[in-house]
């Protein structure tokens, strides 16, 4: 086991160290420059989009599939998990404070990204054997590439992505909750994980349309309880925001000036953390949130690609930035001039300003964090378990799921979290094999929903 737990770190190290970076970057820049810019072009219809379309009861989703802010709170449950609490504290704590800066370039470039995986799951999504509408990366890849490599590469990303998030990304979700519980309150991890288990299976079996229901409504009580609480610290340190302005952009270009303690730091490794957290944070280009954006009811194929940049800039451009502002503003980040861990320099920082409430807080928070992305990954990993197996295989997965769920919350098996990150990061490739493959038809796609525009703007 040992053996093997190194191998997988090497290869992961491998992989997120800089082929992903640049792999994923590179697809960002790409869809930018093929698509005109569309993030910056089309960033004030996004946000009217979302922003005046929010619903905490909305229609009721079923077979035919979700309404467009159903679909993009099933994305954001994904997104904004227990990485927000701690992806930018961990790349602070590996890069400096100037990794916030590549993170906000990572997730610029990122909103193109997920603007075609969107539109492109909504162009090629289908009717599966149950009469159920679905959609997702693998049905796009068959689409890009016939014959047998189609169907090897779509069967290889929906094995990877059942594994890395439904199964093993769900156990460390499960543990950080029970973490979190057991720190704040004592409480017994294996209780914690029993109640979680309970209400993740009650939300499994009710299906697309209790999913929908349950997060369009946690979605904005979770980021709006969140937002709130890191406003009102940063708030009390007000005096600190324009330090912390300052360690970011000298910190991104020249770590060692931006703040003690980081000596040794290279630029490259600011932009190597900044951008690894930023986008597995957001998750753009890893083929995950398509599979909500699929199931969304919308006229125009690109009018979910709309919303669903909005995912990426609530996600890393103002939840991640709170935590990053948090602690920079506490100025938590080198305490006594020795780091700490990614989780202990969260909770230090609204411990900072909340006394032994941040404790408290920073549970809460990850309960809904952590809780949203289960039911969003669960989610993610049965669209692809209908795919490989068909609809009778769904009910066998939500129980596993549920057991997996008992079992990391009890267990922090070193090896089920680094075949977590590997998987993850394995299951990019086809993804982005696929995209890159289908540019063309995205900005056909892009083209003609340009020229309704007019009659779409009211």
């Amino acid at each position: 086991m040992d053996q093997l737990n190194q191998v997988v770190v090497a290869l992961q190290g491998v992989l997120s160290g800089k082929i992903l970076v640049v792999l994923l970057v590179g697809t960002g820049i790409w869809f930018t420059i093929r698509l005109g810019g569309v993030q910056f072009r089309e960033f004030g219809h996004a946000f009217k989009a979302v922003f005046g379309n929010i619903k905490l009861n909305g229609e009721k989703a079923g077979k035919d599939g979700m309404s467009s802010f159903q679909s993009l709170a099933t994305a954001i449950a994904a997104q904004v998990g227990t990485g927000n609490l701690a992806g930018a504290a961990t790349a602070m704590v590996m890069g400096g404070p100037g990794a916030i800066f590549w993170m906000w370039v990572s997730a610029i470039f990122g909103m193109a990204t997920i603007f075609v995986e969107a539109s492109l799951a909504q162009k090629y999504k289908t009717v599966d054997d149950s009469g159920e509408v679905t959609g997702g990366p693998v049905y796009y890849i068959r689409a890009a590439y016939k014959g047998t490599f189609g169907k090897v590469l779509a069967a290889i990303f929906a094995v990877l992505i059942t594994l890395a998030l439904g199964f093993f990304g769900n156990m460390v979700q499960a543990n950080s909750i029970a973490d979190a519980f057991k720190g704040a309150f004592g409480i017994n991890p294996v209780i914690v994980g029993v109640i979680v288990a309970i209400l993740s299976a009650f939300i499994f079996l009710g299906g697309v349309g209790r999913i929908a229901s349950v997060t369009e409504k946690i979605v904005p009580i979770m980021a709006t309880f969140y937002i709130i609480g890191a406003l009102v610290l940063i708030i009390m340190n007000a005096g600190m925001i324009p330090e912390a302005f300052r360690q970011i952009f000298v910190g991104a270009f020249n770590p060692e000036a931006a703040l003690g303690g980081f000596a040794g730091v290279a630029v490259s490794k600011a932009i190597q953390f900044g951008v690894a957290r930023g986008l597995f944070s957001n998750e753009a280009g890893m083929g995950s949130t398509p599979h909500a954006h699929a199931v969304a009811k919308v006229k125009h194929p690109c009018d979910q690609g709309m919303v669903a940049m909005m995912g990426v800039f609530i996600d890393t451009l103002i939840i991640l930035n709170l935590t990053a502002f948090s602690v920079l503003c506490t100025g938590q980040l080198t305490e006594y001039n020795q780091p700490l861990s990614a989780a202990a320099l969260t909770q230090a920082a609204f411990n900072s300003g909340f006394g032994s409430f941040g404790s408290i807080f920073i549970a809460i928070c990850m309960f809904f964090f952590a809780f949203s992305t289960i039911v969003g990954w669960y989610f993610f990993g049965e669209k692809n378990v209908r795919y490989l197996f068909g609809t009778k295989a769904v009910k066998p997965y939500a129980v596993l799921v549920t057991i997996f769920i008992v079992i990391g919350s009890a267990l922090k098996v070193e090896l089920v979290w680094n075949l977590s990150d590997l998987f993850n990061s394995l299951m990019v490739i086809p993804n982005v094999l696929g995209l890159w493959a289908l540019s063309g038809v995205a900005k056909e796609l892009y083209a003609d929903w340009k020229s309704q525009k007019p009659a779409k703007v009211k």
